[in-house]
Parts: C-alpha cells; sequence; structure tokens
C-alpha cells in the first residue's frame, strides 16, 4: 500500500515588537511560507483561518493577552450598499477598473510613494524603495492580481488614480494592499475599491471578500466594520454580524 507524501506548512513566531495599531501594545505573529506546488490551495485554507499574506509570507497575530485583531469578510450575495455607498460609487462613475498582471510598473511606484509619502510617512512601508514595492507585487506563487483604477479624462491618456493587489482565493478574494491618489480625498477611493471588488467577487461567483483585520480600537482600521453585513472570525469559527 503506498502512502501519500504531503508537505505539511511549518509555522513560527516572531520576536515582540510595537503594536501599530494600539499605542502601549506588543505584536507578535506567527506566520508560514507560501511557496511551492501547494501555495494557491494553502493561501484559501489559511485565509479561512484568519491569516494574511504578504508577498510569500502567511501570518496572523498571535498577541498575549490580546485579541484586537479581528479577520473580517464580506458576504457579498447578502450585501446591500447604503446611502452613503452609493453616493461613493455615483461619485466614482466616471473610474474605469482593469485586471491586470501583478507586475509592478513605475506608474504604480509613483503612485503608492505619493500615497505613502502623504498618508503613512511614519509607518512601516516609508522607507520601502521600488525594488522592494515590486517584490511586494510580483513576488509570490499564489493566484494574484493587480487592479488599476483610471479616471476618465478628455484628453487620450486615462489617469491612474488607485490601485489593489487581490489574491484569488477557493472562496473568495482577498484584499491584500490597496494605495490611491492622495489628493483625491474627497472621493473616497478607499471604500470605492472595496464596493468594486464586492461586486468583482459577486461576478465571479464566488461568496466572499476578504478585508483582513479590523482592529478595535483603531480609528485607521475601523472603516471595515462599515461593511455589513459581515462575518468575524471568532474562537468559535467565523461569526455573522449585522
Amino acid at each position: 500500500m503506498s502512502i501519500e507524501r504531503r508537505n505539511f506548512p511549518q509555522f513560527f513566531i516572531t520576536a515582540p515588537s510595537p503594536c501599530p495599531y494600539l499605542d502601549g501594545k506588543v505584536e507578535r505573529k506567527v506566520f508560514t511560507h507560501l511557496v511551492g506546488q501547494d501555495a494557491r490551495s494553502l493561501n484559501t485554507q489559511l485565509s479561512q483561518g484568519g491569516f494574511r499574506r504578504s508577498q510569500n509570507i502567511a501570518y496572523r497575530p498571535a498577541c498575549e493577552g490580546c485579541a484586537a485583531c479581528v479577520s473580517v469578510r464580506v458576504p457579498v450575495n447578502t450585501f446591500v450598499p447604503g446611502r452613503a455607498f452609493r453616493r461613493n460609487l455615483r461619485a466614482n462613475s466616471d473610474i474605469e477598473s482593469m485586471v491586470v498582471r501583478p507586475l509592478a510598473t513605475r506608474e504604480h511606484y509613483s503612485l503608492f510613494r505619493a500615497y505613502i509619502d502623504k498618508r503613512h510617512g511614519d509607518g512601516g512601508m516609508a522607507d520601502m524603495t521600488a525594488l522592494d514595492f515590486a517584490a511586494m507585487v510580483d513576488d509570490n506563487f499564489v493566484d494574484s492580481r493587480l487592479v488599476e483604477y483610471r479616471a476618465r479624462s478628455t484628453g487620450a491618456e486615462e489617469r491612474l488614480v488607485a490601485a489593489v493587489l487581490i489574491d484569488i482565493l477557493g472562496d473568495g478574494v482577498s484584499m491584500i494592499y490597496s494605495f490611491y491618489d492622495p489628493d483625491q480625498s474627497r472621493r473616497g477611493l478607499g471604500t470605492f475599491m472595496i464596493l468594486d471588488n464586492i461586486q468583482r467577487v459577486r461576478r465571479l461567483g464566488l461568496p466572499y471578500l476578504y478585508l483582513g483585520y479590523w482592529v478595535n480600537g483603531s480609528n485607521k482600521m475601523d472603516y471595515k466594520s462599515r461593511f455589513r453585513p459581515q462575518e468575524r472570525l471568532t474562537a468559535n469559527g467565523w461569526s455573522l454580524i449585522r
């Protein structure tokens, strides 16, 4: 009798470091590598278990005495945009989205650099070079895409105003990282990209859009709680929040 051999992932824990979301807190993460032929299926399984992807690493918080980081996903078939979301869609009706291969360009990096410098100049990505950015976008073994958002204009060229790196999972889409023109703040482009990807997941016939972590007590992550109904991962599994 032959026994099928499978490569099970090894998990590691990072050293403690200051929490980027909550003052006075310390974070630790458990992580594993997403490499090889099993990377795509493993990415889906780990996402269902509350992990996030960064390049070829899947991680989730493992902080002692704190459970503020909660994985959230939107069940797209029951999501109905309210008045504020419909207003956002109308305000951005001049924007067209296109799904492209995840290959970083100079145009992408210029937009990313403008976004980081104006919105997150003191964050962990402030020192990212063009090569670092290319590694974030290009280097992975999973099924990823880049969604470009371009504003229609009277000229021949449509201007890139936003972009988001996404992963295609077995049960949905995971939004990995988004960035946008910081001078277009009135558009609400961050919200628009989430609404657009809710529609995209629905067209794909998949049930969930994964938004990453909602952090209880963090103002910068509170926007994710607006997209309801949503499911939040608890110790007892995914729980529906209306």
